[in-house]
């Protein structure tokens, strides 16, 4: 204990081993506070992993997808179809235009550079998000053209079973049927001839 006396009044400091304890449990306790404070504010600033993955541009090489097969990429959590249409797929595309709802793609539903009867940048590769543009399921390959189950008049591409929805070999959505538009084509580009980004183009970022 030491004494100081200061104007006639009299007070103590104390260096006993229980004071210096409590300032240094008192120091600590404030400062983990501050962090806990200041640790959301900061990692409010710093984007999370996820969140720069979701809208991030994927890189593709389609260069081993042969005539006839379908690959699926995710972008932004999404299925992405790319379809490597075959001669007879591209005939197909002419044979159902009288059916479609959309046959020229008027509807915005894809970036200008693929609104045209094959609604891609290169006639025989498909770009679309494969999700129903009725209420959000997932359509499956029904390619085989007269499919019993279709109709003898069916030119082949894909059946959404939830409801019945049916799209041509460009996500072109058939007349009659619950989906309204044609499937959505992303942005998307060509790095090389089997090398293609979807996600981003030369004119905007998705």
């Amino acid at each position: 204990m030491s004494e100081c006396l200061c104007h006639g009044d009299s007070f103590s400091i104390s260096d006993s081993p229980s004071r210096r304890q409590w300032m240094i449990a008192t120091l600590g306790a404030g400062s983990a506070l501050a962090l806990t404070a200041i640790t959301p504010f900061v990692s409010s600033l710093l984007p999370s992993e996820r969140a720069k993955a979701a809208g991030a541009p994927v890189e593709i090489d389609i260069g081993k997808l042969p005539p006839g097969n379908m690959m699926i990429v995710e972008w932004r959590g999404k299925p992405v179809w790319i379809l490597n249409r075959t001669t007879e797929m591209m005939t197909a595309l002419k044979k159902a235009e009288p059916m479609l709802v959309d046959p020229f793609s008027e509807r915005q539903q894809q970036p200008a550079y693929a609104a045209n009867e094959t609604r891609s940048r290169k006639p025989e590769i498909l770009i679309a998000v494969g999700i129903c543009t009725h209420l959000g399921c997932s359509p499956s390959q029904a390619f085989t053209p007269g499919d019993p189950v279709l109709g003898a008049d069916w030119p082949g591409g894909f059946l959404c079973p939830c409801h019945g929805s049916t799209f041509d070999f460009a996500g072109r959505v058939f007349k009659n049927k619950p989906a309204p538009t044609n499937l959505e084509v992303p942005p998307h580009q060509y790095l090389t001839d089997t090398h293609l980004i979807i996600g981003s183009d030369e004119t905007e970022k998705a």
